[in-house]
This record gives structure tokens, C-alpha cells and sequence, in this order.
């Protein structure tokens, strides 16, 4: 067993009942209640209780018992400077379409991390496959009920799976699901499948479909993603990239699924992301088909809800600041990645037809750094951006999509920062939030909680 040194607190909110009782940053917690905390869950669920006896460990080793009444679910304030208050578990798979794998050497430490922990499934939204999860796993997030739990399930074949992720135990894993689907847990789950062409396409993700389907209402929503081909796979498991006629045989199957689905249980369960629409050359979904855009982060819908928030804000920044338009003289540039520069063209061009005081450059960039087959803006790097974007006209300021910056960072993957963009580029970079009150925002210069 793990020896208890304490949960560093790396932060105390102001006005909290931490700071009220002089607990601060540089204070370990060590017990609640005379409980050892494992991790952020156990801290979570011990916290929510109306009284509360809390061991303290001041920097000098001094201990404080404190004992607190408090409201249910209230929060204490603390944050500690480990957010999961416990090591990262890692991915002991060895995935056939594993990006990292895929990726160059001599970049930052931190993008070689493989995760697979299922704390991060609820805290951050990560998706994680099981294999590393024992018995006493299931059973805290039973205990605790944590939900939803997000699962890259790649496929429901055992054997194949195994194969898929490397993992002789992969398949097995698989029980687990039925333990967190049995009934009255009450645990919500987000499916994802990871695409690879003659693997687990076809018949094997129609297998897929019908098995997870057993999984409602416990299993919400399935998200089926192409998988991603860098140019840097020698030595990986031979993949091919899907083509057109391929994409438009997944969104076949999956929309024949949706109806019997719809039919059954009242929700569309299974989603094509928004990559198969572009490489099949389809018009995207009407937004009643994502229910509610619950796989939104996994690319399923994004570019739906961009074209419908673009179409109300552009109607609203019509009606309602037509004098502002007729005045507009203003000349910017957007660039983004090959994937959904088409639609934000034609957007743009809209906007000017509309306004002709506004010049807008929207300038396609292509992933040099990874290959051209990775089209999506969130792995552009800023070499590549300031390589193609040299010499162009940018006008006043450039805009780039928030998704290409890493969290709360203000630099790329290749850690190009904005500022580097802005010396070489000699232009002011804006970040754009990526939906379209914002783009209007940004192409008419109208605050955006105007346009909502």
C-alpha cells in the first residue's frame, strides 16, 4: 500500500471555507473524516459530506485537525497542485493506429504520454479502453458513481480487438462494460470507434453497432472516426487512408443504424464525424440528428452547429447593425486546415457580399509537419503557418482556430507561440473560438454577446 504523504494544495479560493479556516497553497491535506485519500475521487465524494474532520500538515510538520459543518455538496475551496492527486496511469496497449506512435521525435516530453486512465475519462473527457482497469476500478466508479465514463471501444469482436490494440487481455476487458451497464447503475457512457480500412470496417462495424446497441440507455452515443495517418509510419501496422466512395459506405451504414435506432429507443445513438461528410462530399446532418451534439468533441457535428450559429448571428448582424456594416472598412485573414477550409471560404465570401467594406483572405494550410493526409486544424503547427503564410496578404490581424493552441497555453505543437507568428508574419494574430457567433464577431468586428 502506498505510504500517505499528503495532497499538496496548490491553491485556495477567495472567500472559501479553506481560506476562512487559513489553510493555504504549500499545506498538505492528509485525511478526511481519518480516511486516506487515493485520489481526487475519493476526495470528491468524502468532501460532499455536512461535517467533516480535516487533517492538515503545515509546512513545518505541524498538524491541524479541523472540524467543519457545511452545507451538502459544498465545496471546501482547495485546489492541490496535482489535479488527479495521483500518478497518471499510461497506456499499456500498442494500438495499430496509435497517433503518438505516428509522430516525429524531438518534440516535448509531454506528447509522448500515452493515457489510459479512467479518472481522466470523467474529469477531462478522455477516452480510455479498459485494459488497465482492474475489478477495484469498476467498483469505485460504481461506489461512486462516476459518470459519464467515455470508452474506445474500436470494436466489439474480441479477437480483432485484441489485435487493434495490441493487447492479448483487450478483449476480456470488454466484460467490464456489461458491469457498468447492468441495471440500476445508473453510469452513462460515450462510445467511440477508431475506423481503420479493411480492420474493423464493413461487416465488423456493423457487428459493432448491433452489439453496443444492447448497451442503451447506459450507452448514450458512438462516435465513428476515421483514423488518423501521419507520414510517419515506418515500421506501424500498414494502414490505408479511406477514400470517397468509402466514406460514403460508413455514412450509409451508420444512418441505416440511426433509423432503427430512432425507431427503438427515441435517439440516433451512433454518429459519422464530420470527416466522412467531407470526404464523401455530403451535405452534413440536420442538428435534430445529433442529439443534442453530444460527441461534439470527437468532431461529430462541429461543422453543423458552426453553419446554424454562423446563419443566426450573420441574420442578427444584419438586422440589428446595418449602420455599422454600411461603415465597416476592414481587410483580415483567416487561415486554417484543409479539412474545413472550403466551408469557412464560402462563409467568408457570404460575409463580403453582404458587407463591402470587408476584405477577408481565408488561407488553406497544409500539414507539412505531420503529412497531407492529417487535414484538421488542431495539429497544425505555427512552422508551417508562418512558412505558407509568408508574403501573403494578411491585412490587420490574422485569426487562427483556438484548437490548434495546447490548453491553456498560449503555443503549438512544434511550441511555436503566437508571438513568434506575430514577429514573423509582422501582423497581429487573433485566436477565433471556432463557432460561428464568434466568426461573425470576428469578419463584422460586432462584440459577439451582441450576435447571441
Amino acid at each position: 500500500m502506498k505510504k500517505n504523504i499528503g495532497h499538496l494544495i496548490g491553491s485556495v479560493d477567495e472567500g472559501s471555507i479553506a481560506q476562512e479556516l487559513n489553510i493555504e497553497p504549500g499545506d498538505k491535506l492528509l485525511k478526511i473524516n481519518d480516511q486516506v485519500i487515493e485520489d481526487i475521487f475519493d476526495f470528491q465524494y468524502l468532501v460532499q459530506d455536512e461535517h467533516l474532520d480535516v487533517l492538515i500538515e503545515k509546512p513545518n510538520g505541524e498538524q491541524w485537525l479541523l472540524d467543519i459543518d457545511k452545507d451538502f455538496d459544498e465545496d471546501l475551496g482547495i485546489e492541490f497542485e496535482n489535479g488527479l492527486m495521483d500518478d497518471y496511469r499510461s497506456c499499456s496497449n500498442k494500438c495499430i493506429f496509435c497517433f503518438i506512435d505516428q509522430m516525429p521525435k524531438g518534440m516535448r516530453k509531454t506528447l509522448y504520454f500515452k493515457d489510459d486512465d479512467s479518472r481522466l475519462s470523467f474529469l477531462q473527457g478522455n477516452y480510455v479502453t479498459l485494459t488497465n482497469m482492474s475489478d477495484a476500478d469498476i467498483d469505485r466508479i460504481l461506489k461512486y458513481h462516476l459518470s459519464p465514463i467515455n470508452i474506445s471501444f474500436q470494436t466489439t469482436n474480441p479477437e480483432l480487438r485484441c489485435k487493434m490494440l495490441g493487447n492479448r487481455f483487450a478483449g476480456e476487458a470488454l466484460k467490464k462494460v456489461d458491469r457498468l451497464c447492468a441495471p440500476g447503475t445508473g453510469i452513462e457512457i460515450n462510445g467511440q470507434i477508431v475506423l481503420c480500412k479493411g480492420v474493423n470496417d464493413g461487416k465488423e462495424l456493423e457487428r459493432s453497432i448491433s452489439d453496443m446497441s444492447k448497451y442503451i440507455p447506459n450507452l448514450q452515443s458512438v462516435s465513428v472516426v476515421p483514423v488518423g495517418l501521419s507520414k510517419y509510419r515506418d515500421g506501424l501496422y500498414p494502414l490505408e487512408p479511406f477514400n470517397s466512395q468509402d466514406a460514403g459506405e460508413v455514412i450509409d451504414l451508420i444512418e441505416s443504424w440511426q433509423k432503427k435506432i430512432y425507431n427503438e429507443y427515441g435517439m440516433h445513438f451512433i454518429h459519422a464525424s464530420d470527416e466522412w461528410y467531407f470526404l464523401a462530399g455530403r451535405d452534413f446532418p440536420e442538428a435534430e440528428r445529433y442529439d443534442g451534439y453530444i460527441q461534439l468533441e470527437n468532431g461529430v457535428g462541429m461543422m453543423r452547429l458552426l453553419i446554424d450559429e454562423y446563419e443566426e448571428a450573420l441574420e442578427k448582424a444584419v438586422s440589428e447593425h446595418k449602420t455599422h456594416l454600411d461603415g465597416l472598412n476592414r481587410e483580415i485573414s483567416i487561415a486554417t486546415g484543409r479539412l474545413v477550409y472550403p466551408c469557412i471560404r464560402d462563409m467568408a465570401e457570404k460575409a463580403m457580399s453582404i458587407c463591402t467594406g470587408l476584405k477577408v483572405h481565408v488561407y488553406e494550410i497544409i500539414n507539412e509537419f505531420f503529412g497531407e493526409r492529417i487535414t484538421v486544424s488542431g495539429l497544425l503547427t505555427g512552422t508551417d503557418i508562418i512558412n505558407q503564410l509568408k508574403g501573403k496578404e494578411l491585412g490587420s490581424e490574422l485569426f487562427l482556430p483556438e484548437n490548434l493552441l495546447r490548453s491553456g497555453e498560449d503555443y503549438l505543437l512544434d511550441d511555436v507561440r503566437i508571438c513568434d507568428i506575430e514577429e514573423k508574419l509582422n501582423t497581429k494574430v487573433g485566436i477565433s473560438k471556432c463557432d460561428g457567433h464568434d466568426l461573425v464577431s470576428i469578419l463584422f468586428d460586432i462584440p459577439e454577446d451582441e450576435l447571441l
